[in-house]
């Protein structure tokens, strides 16, 4: 039998190698599971403390800003509609189209309302010079009292002398130097005397009262000021106006938006054609929530950036006015909350943000746009409600007042050129 080896083990035996080696393996695994442990519980107080971190930047951020994504642009959608009736000839204005205040958008058929015009203007002229003969015939009316006037002082004098002659007939009869038939034609006399006075008198009422019917429809007036000229003045003025709103112009400045109008259309008063929406006066409806509002005051600033822009350009604006009810109060159906599976909902408010003019100018807003919206709430010393009365109406056009101006003046001329240098 040979001998075994001799082993290089140092620990002289093969068991005692198998001891020492799993023995360093399980050092090395405990060393790990170590470390993980370590790297976990660091990685969960760092999330912690960042959590922590992240909490208290939003708190202190939300008590000193409001902020919402829920704003959008708002705008005056002008409406334009016909005043009148008529058939579409002309289309001026189209979508997309900057059109300016008093621009020509639509025009009808203005054919029937030139004809009806024309009407008024001759119903007018024969108004006035029927007043001027009115005038006239006062003057002569005067004259005729004044003729019949002197016809009962006429008559007056020669009932007094056939009078007289009969007196002096009565006395001299008695003496017989009259005779009864020289008498009785003196009597005669005196009758026709009497009859020809009440004739007389009879003439002179009749003439004064034809003088006081011409003067009850002139008296206190001239031409322009009189009932019957007024009243064809009136139809001038509605005939004129029909006849101009043929031509629908641009309320306002603005961009053209939803044209619905076509030509050949027959459209009636208060058909909607199209909007213009005036761009240089948007604003912003930010939606806030209820618990937002708190420290939310009138005056305060606010940043608004548009969806479009992005955050490479930033509007200012300021808080104007808060919205007198919630968006789900002026809905068309309103919640019924007095239900018995009722849920409460945080409601949102608008808040109301003007922009800057000048931003609008460079950096043009539509009308229904998404923005983002922070206001700045740390100072909350400003009303919640506006107590400054307005200064001036919300807005206005005076593109019709024009036509009213033109419609006097087309009066005037009418009246001028019919009343003979009487006005």
């Amino acid at each position: 039998m040979s001998a075994n080896p001799p082993s290089n083990n140092p620990n002289g035996s093969p068991a005692a190698s198998q001891g020492n080696s799993n023995g360093n393996g399980n050092g090395n695994g405990n060393g790990k599971a170590a470390r993980r442990r370590k790297l976990m519980i660091a990685a969960i107080v760092f999330f912690v403390i960042a959590g922590a971190l992240y909490s208290g930047y939003n708190y202190w951020q939300s008590l000193r800003y409001a902020y919402t994504d829920d704003a959008y642009v708002q705008g005056n959608l002008v409406q334009v509609t016909p005043q009148v009736g008529g058939t579409v000839v002309a289309i001026d204005g189209d979508d997309t189209q900057l059109v300016k205040v008093g621009q020509p958008l639509v025009q009808l058929d203005g054919a029937d309302t030139h004809v009806a015009l024309q009407q008024a203007e001759a119903l007018l002229a024969q108004a006035v010079r029927q007043v001027r003969v009115s005038f006239a015939n006062n003057g002569t009316l005067a004259a005729q009292v004044a003729v019949r006037q002197t016809d009962v002082a006429t008559a007056q004098a020669n009932l007094a002398k056939a009078e007289d002659a009969q007196r002096r007939r009565q006395e001299l009869a008695g003496t017989g130097a009259v005779g009864a038939e020289e008498l009785r034609q003196a009597q005669i006399a005196v009758q026709a005397a009497k009859a020809a006075l009440t004739t007389a008198q009879a003439g002179v009422k009749a003439a004064q009262e034809q003088l006081a019917g011409g003067e009850a429809l002139t008296a206190g007036t001239v031409i322009a000021d009189n009932p019957s000229v007024k009243l064809a003045a009136a139809k001038v003025r509605e005939a004129y106006l029909a006849y101009e709103r043929t031509m629908i112009p641009a309320p306002v400045s603005g961009v053209v938006a939803q044209r619905t109008v076509q030509l050949g259309q027959r459209v009636a008063p208060g058909m909607p054609l199209m909007w213009v929406v005036p761009l240089n006066n948007v604003w912003i409806n930010a939606n806030l929530k209820e618990t937002q509002l708190r420290d939310v005051r009138i005056g305060q600033p606010a940043k608004v950036v548009a969806d479009t822009y992005g955050s490479s350009f930033t509007y200012t604006g300021r808080v104007v006015g808060l919205s007198a009810g919630t968006g789900a109060a002026f809905s068309l159906l309103p919640a019924q909350n007095a239900t018995g599976n009722w849920i409460k909902v945080v409601q949102r408010l608008p808040v109301r943000i003007a922009l800057d003019p000048k931003q609008l100018a460079s950096h043009p807003l539509r009308v229904g746009m998404s923005t983002e919206v922070s206001i700045t709430i740390s100072d909350h010393k400003g009303p919640l409600v506006t107590d400054m009365p307005p200064t001036g109406p919300a807005a206005s056009t005076d593109v019709y007042a024009a036509d009213w101006k033109k419609a006097d003046a087309l009066v005037n001329t009418i009246v001028a050129a019919n009343a003979g240098g009487k006005r």
